[in-house]
Parts: C-alpha cells; structure tokens; sequence
C-alpha cells in the first residue's frame, strides 16, 4: 500500500511540476503549422473559388449551415471580398510566426481562429488531412509548445541569462500590447453579437475566448508580482496540467485514426481479398505519376503485400506503444508509408498532416539528435563555417559574441511557453 501511495505521488507530481513531452510538442506545433502554411500558400490563386465568395459553397448556404450547426468562422462576419482577403492574410501569416514560435501563445489561438474560420467556411472542401489539422489546431492552444525550438525559448534563454549577469531584465511590451489589441477586438465582436451563442454561457465560444483571454491575464498580472510567489506557482501547475492533458489527447487521437482506419478496412471485401490497394493507383484524379502507378500495381504480390501491409500496420500501432523498440519500427513504417502516399498519390498536404501526428510519439533522443543536424546546417549556412570534422577556431568577430544560453532545465522549462 505504502509502495502504491508513493508510485501515485511520484505520478502527480511528474505531471504537475512541468510540462512533459517539450520536443514532442514543438515538433507538432512545426509540423501542423508548416502543413497549414504551405497549404495556404499552393491554394492562394484559387483562395477564392476555395474560401472565399467566388466558390460553389455561396455565402448565404454557409450561413444558412453555420446557424444551423454554431460553428464558429469569423468569414461569416461579411461577406465582402476585402474581410475575407483580411483573414486569409492574418491565417497565413498566424502560421507562420506559429512555425518559428514568435509569441506562441497568441498565434496559437490565431492559428486556431485561421483555421476553423477557413474550413468552417467551406466544410466540403476538405479531407482527411484537414479534419486532423481542425482537431490539432484546437488542441495546440492548451499545449506549451514553445518550449525549445522557439523564438520564445530563445527570449526567455536570454532573459535569464541577464538576470544571472546583472540581475535585469528588459521589460516584456509587445506581449501585454498584443493581448491588449487582441482583447479589445474580442470586446468588439461580444458587443457586435458576432460569435455563434452571443451570451457567455458554458460550453460557447464566447466563454472559451474570454477564459483564455483572462486567464494570460492573470499569468501576466502573476508575473508582474515578485513578492507573491504563490498565484504564479498555482498558474503553473495548471498550465502543466492542461498541457499534459493535451497532449495525452493528442496522442489518443492519433491512435484512434490508425485503429478506426484499419478496423473499417478489415470488414472491406477489396481489403480482406488484397486487392484494395489496386484501385486508387487506376484513379486519374489520385494518378498524378502514372507510370509509378503502373508500375506499383503490375505486381500482384506488391499489391497483396500493400494492402495487406497497411491494415496490419494500422491495427496493430495502438498496442505496440507499450513497447518502445517495435513502435519506433512501426512508426518509422508508418511515416515512409505517408510519404510514398504523398509522391504516388498526389496528397502531400494529407500526408503531412499525418506524419505530423506520428510526429508526437518520436523518441526525445532522436529529436534531440535531429534539432542538433538542423543548428549545425544552420549554423553553416548562416556563418558560413566550412564544413569538417575538426573544430574550427572563431573568427575576431565570434570571439566577441558572448556565449549562447544553455537550455533551460526541466524546471525552468515549464515558465517558457505562455508568454504572450
């Protein structure tokens, strides 16, 4: 009993004291924002016939859909062209500052407002990769995803390392005016009766807005206070909490695609016989290389193995979790199998989207690894070191720059992130 009592305080103690999984949720917050962006960016001469007044999905059926429904979309807002250029714009430029970690915090809800706004707008436009981007972007804004690989890590980095220096530090304005702007925008659409619900009832978006709004409020009124320590501490465990639970879900979700997906294919006929795989290699519109497609089906036991190969692959990733060496082989299957999808049938931005939300069970080793490839590559392109094995001596103007921060422990970790 007693050995049950101290496992269960260990427990709660490990998901309140920080937020678990920092290279986890940075890597998500990349790979989905990035996703989202690139889309954006490939669909941005048909944003229109896509988004926008211009597309078979008229204003008046969204709105006839959206009152029907609540969903929330600020294109609704009106129906002029140059609103709905305003909102592209912010979506395409929110995924952007998310994807390099500027103020994550609020671009976190502003990726958010981007893309329910867009796809809530025109829901039959999308597909499966858009359905997961449209649950992340709500479940990002509850997880602290600028831990590390982030303009906000690297703020924060510098922040304590003047404090330790001289025991300064520079005071923070464009946050707090940033959630000011964002505040009195929220102020004028609860006025304007703009948001679906229009009261501030439990469960409305009227709520939810407001409680993240306040809520960072607080945070920075905590912060601001030196000599009370205990607002900031419970804040903090709170945040640690939420995002803990977060990315749970996160990972859940991911689990439940794979296994809803690979249990409605075993009760297909074209799947239990092998032959499933054979058919969309022969669709024009899922073709864009036919002849890699020819040549990928011409093979019956390629098919077979295919087919056969992505229901076991499916089924069977929710169990291997609870065995580290054959989750990463499946996940490493998983990923290529996302890719090769991508190149043969034509679906980048499905993929992407699918290979982010793999991306969330990577080992913290390997992403530790893979963010060191990625500083050296940049650090070469940037400084232009020649490339070798030894170490190269600094130039006159690096022996003057003063040493980079280190990365901030687990404990200094759980501060970074919710800064506005």
């Amino acid at each position: 009993m007693a050995r049950l009592a101290a496992a269960i305080g260990s427990g709660i103690t490990r998901v309140t004291d920080r937020a678990l999984g920092p290279y986890q949720s940075a890597v998500i917050r990349i790979g989905f924002s990035a996703t989202w962006l690139l889309f954006l960016l490939r669909e941005f001469p048909h944003r229109r016939e896509l988004y926008g007044p211009d597309g078979p999905w008229s204003w008046e059926l969204a709105q006839q859909l959206i009152a029907a429904n609540d969903a929330f979309t600020v294109l609704m807002w009106s129906d002029s062209v140059v609103w709905f250029e305003i909102v592209y714009a912010v979506a395409v430029l929110s995924s952007l500052l998310l994807l390099i970690g500027w103020r994550t915090r609020a671009m976190s809800v502003l990726f958010m407002v981007g893309v329910l706004s867009l796809q809530n707008r025109s829901v039959f436009m999308g597909d499966g990769g858009d359905n997961v981007i449209h649950l992340m972007a709500i479940y990002l804004v509850f997880v602290r995803c600028a831990q590390v690989w982030s303009l906000d890590a690297r703020r924060a980095g510098r922040t304590r390392e003047r404090r330790a220096r001289d025991g300064s530090a520079p005071e923070d304005r464009s946050g707090p005016l940033l959630w000011c702007v964002l505040g009195f925008a929220l102020l004028v659409a609860t006025f304007g009766g703009l948001i679906p619900g229009g009261e501030l009832v439990p469960g409305g978006w009227l709520t939810f807005f407001w409680g993240l709004w306040v809520v960072h409020a607080l945070w920075w009124a905590a912060g601001r206070i030196e000599s009370n320590v205990k607002p900031r501490v419970l804040l903090d465990i709170v945040g640690n909490l939420a995002h803990n639970a977060a990315l749970v879900v996160i990972m859940a979700e991911a689990c439940l695609i794979y296994a809803a997906a690979g249990w409605y294919k075993i009760q297909g006929s074209r799947w239990q016989d092998g032959t499933a795989a054979y058919y969309p290699l022969h669709l024009d519109y899922f073709s864009p290389w036919a002849a890699l497609s020819d040549l990928m089906s011409s093979s019956g036991t390629m098919v077979m193995l295919m087919t056969y190969g992505t229901v076991i692959v499916q089924v069977a990733f929710p169990f291997t979790l609870f065995n580290r060496r054959v989750k990463n082989v499946l996940l490493a299957v998983m990923m290529t199998e996302h890719a090769v999808i991508a190149v043969v049938l034509g679906l980048p931005f499905f993929s992407l989207a699918m290979i982010a939300a793999d991306a969330v069970f990577l080992p913290t080793t390997f992403l530790k690894h893979l963010g060191g490839l990625v500083a050296r590559a940049r650090d070469r392109v940037v400084r232009r070191v020649p490339p070798g094995r030894g170490r190269t001596l600094p130039g006159p103007r690096e022996q003057r720059r003063p040493p980079l921060p280190k990365e901030p422990e687990a404990s200094e970790q759980a501060h970074v992130g919710f800064t506005a």
